[in-house]
């Protein structure tokens, strides 16, 4: 197996604090920036599996960087420099607490819930008679509230983000409207590359001038769900499972083997084997969202590799 990175424990000059996510690891210098390292960590159903993903944080880092630049002509972002593969480097923000989830078609999370019989999601009406993966008639905004670690996020409604003020009307009014650019962006991008944007979700936060920005990762295999464009309809029409390309996989397996993050389910055995087919589909996707050849960076010690390469930016 490839060296992964699992866990980090920097102290990095003028460290003030680190937050560790279900993926990634944010450390905050001097209260003005923020070193984000994606590790190799894979989430699913909410819950960290025991194995690391080898070059998943460095696929996740660079797909992101490079759809934050081909976003940044239309939302501010808080990256300002990638001094490693793994990580990213930017403004210290305060997070909005929820996820803004975006949706093109009936897929994942909202097909499940269509199938067991619900009409509304996050206080928005779905047509009748829709099968999944079918097209919504125009994108629908679906906000989830940010978990903790180990805790689930929550569907809720923009009623009831205004309600429990969570975000301000003025402020949330940006992030919708950003929110439906990004996704024109992407989805133009994806199709450039053969694929469809089916969703995804975007995060944001106010820098210290109270400006709104993108933060996090953006239409990433695991922030986001895409299918291949080459026969969508055709398989629609006969009822079958879409090709796609995103984390999906990975729950479809985990489901298959008795597991979605439920109280007294265990996570399977994931073998060697297994794990290398997760990270060469990882690598498939980086190249298919990219239309750019994966370069592995050198993890005979991803540490250091990163440490080093932090320190040197820093100074």
């Amino acid at each position: 197996m490839s060296n992964t990175i699992i866990d980090t424990n920097f102290k990095f000059p003028g460290q003030k604090s680190v937050y560790k996510g279900k993926v990634r690891e944010v450390y905050n210098i001097n209260d003005q920036e923020l070193v984000m390292i994606a590790t190799d960590r894979l989430s699913a159903f909410d819950v960290v599996m025991p194995k690391g993903i080898p070059y998943k944080g460095q696929i996740l880092n660079q797909i992101a960087t490079k759809m934050m630049a081909a976003t940044e002509d239309l939302v501010p972002n808080w990256l300002t420099a990638t001094p490693d593969p793994n990580v990213a480097v930017g403004h210290l923000c305060e997070p909005f607490k929820v996820e803004m989830v975006i949706r093109g078609y009936m897929s994942g999370h909202a097909a499940r819930e269509y199938k067991a019989g619900k009409r509304m999601l996050c206080g928005i009406a779905l047509p009748e008679g829709m099968k999944e993966n079918d097209k919504f008639p125009e994108p629908i905004i679906t906000p989830a509230t940010k978990a903790e670690m180990g805790d689930h996020d929550e569907d809720i409604s923009r009623e009831g983000i205004l309600k429990r003020g969570i975000v301000s009307e003025d402020d949330y009014l940006v992030l919708e409207d950003y929110t439906r650019k990004l996704f024109q962006r992407g989805s133009e991008i994806a199709a450039s590359r053969g694929l469809i944007l089916v969703d995804t979700k975007y995060e944001f936060g106010k820098t210290k001038d109270g400006k709104i920005v993108l933060i996090d990762e953006i239409h990433t295999p695991d922030s986001s769900r895409y299918f291949y464009a080459d026969g969508y309809q055709d398989r629609q029409d006969r009822g079958e499972a879409q090709k796609q390309l995103s984390k999906e996989f990975v729950r479809q397996w985990l489901i298959s083997n008795n597991f979605q993050g439920l109280e007294g389910q265990t996570v399977p055995f994931m073998s060697d084997d297994y794990i290398e087919t997760v990270s060469d589909r990882y690598i498939e996707l980086y190249e298919n969202i990219t239309g750019e050849t994966f370069v592995k960076a050198d993890v005979s010690n991803i540490q250091e590799r990163i440490e080093a390469n932090v320190l040197e930016y820093l100074k």
